[in-house]
């Protein structure tokens, strides 16, 4: 089972490859979890927001998590999966199926619709907890729940769920934050955007759960390496650079781009992704167009960020 020491460094978060006609490809999505696993990941993660989890149906999920599973395992590495929903029961039935195909891990945000109030944030992770059978959990705490979580309320929910043992912050939740960082770390593990582990790994942010690994591991797993040893100057600089493209990749932002085209964008401009540039309606797709801008930034700006 996944613990603290063993569930930490820039876990694979993977988009899902959709045909033409928004059909699962599942062969392409196998081979972009065999390439990862080859690549020497920590480990895969799908069912977050690049998972587009909240564009599925529930067979749709299905099949998704079980492919992650079966693929992920045959390549030695062990899985999370997503079981975000916007009501208790969704996020159950999803931890439930999680662990009845062979889950390491499953990872939860609060419900988003309508904000959850305080008095049902324990008992929600909890029933997902429960309905996992005990699964390591990890938190996908975001903004986009309406609600940052407190020092209070993560220790009762490691009070709670004993099997709490990540939380992936993001921009403006406690864990963003070096003091944050620092007091969650005492009991949980954090993990962060990779241009914030220089600035955070001092203060105990211990992975993340990464879509820039498959843009290119070459750059990415060396820069873990650094930050494990805790080369804080060496790692500065490669956050720098990664600083850099993220800024670059917001003159996208006008198309309407959310994480799912971003990274999809990254990955296949940098040629180690084969998965397809859609991403489901409503939400805006990069175009092959995009993919030569990007790329040409890479050659200028950022090389180690192409396959070789």
């Amino acid at each position: 089972m996944l613990t603290r020491e063993t569930m930490t460094g820039p876990w694979a978060g993977l988009p899902v490859a959709w045909t033409d006609t928004d059909q699962f490809d599942e062969a392409i999505y196998r081979g972009d979890i065999a390439r990862c696993c080859k690549a020497g990941m920590p480990g895969i993660y799908t069912g977050g927001t690049t998972g587009e989890f909240y564009a599925m149906e529930m067979d749709e999920f299905r099949a998704v998590a079980r492919a992650t599973v079966e693929e992920a395992h045959a390549g030695g590495k062990p899985v999370m999966i997503g079981v975000s929903s916007t009501y208790t029961l969704g996020a159950c039935r999803r931890a439930a199926y999680a662990a009845e195909i062979g889950a390491d891990a499953v990872q939860v945000t609060l419900p988003f619709w309508m904000e959850v109030a305080d008095k049902e944030v324990t008992p929600f992770f909890r029933e997902v907890s429960r309905a996992s059978g005990g699964l390591p959990l990890s938190i996908y705490e975001t903004r986009r729940c309406k609600k940052s979580l407190t020092l209070d309320q993560h220790r009762a929910i490691k009070d709670a769920v004993p099997g709490y043992i990540m939380v992936k912050a993001n921009e403006s939740t406690l864990g963003s934050t070096p003091l944050g960082c620092a007091q969650l770390s005492e009991f949980t593990n954090v993990f962060v955007g990779e241009n914030l582990w220089g600035p955070l790994g001092p203060h105990g942010a211990r992975g993340g759960c990464s879509s820039v690994v498959y843009w290119n591991p070459s750059f990415i797993l060396p820069l873990w390496q650094e930050a494990e040893q805790r080369n804080w100057a060496a790692v500065n600089v490669g956050c720098a650079k990664l600083q850099a493209l993220f800024e670059f990749l917001e003159t996208f932002s006008p198309k309407g781009f959310t994480d799912s085209a971003f990274d999809r964008l990254g990955g296949v401009a940098s040629g180690f992704l084969k998965t397809s540039l859609r991403c489901r309606g409503p939400y805006p797709s990069p175009t092959q167009e995009d993919v030569k801008i990007l790329r040409q930034w890479y050659r200028e700006k950022f090389p180690e960020m192409l396959e070789t």
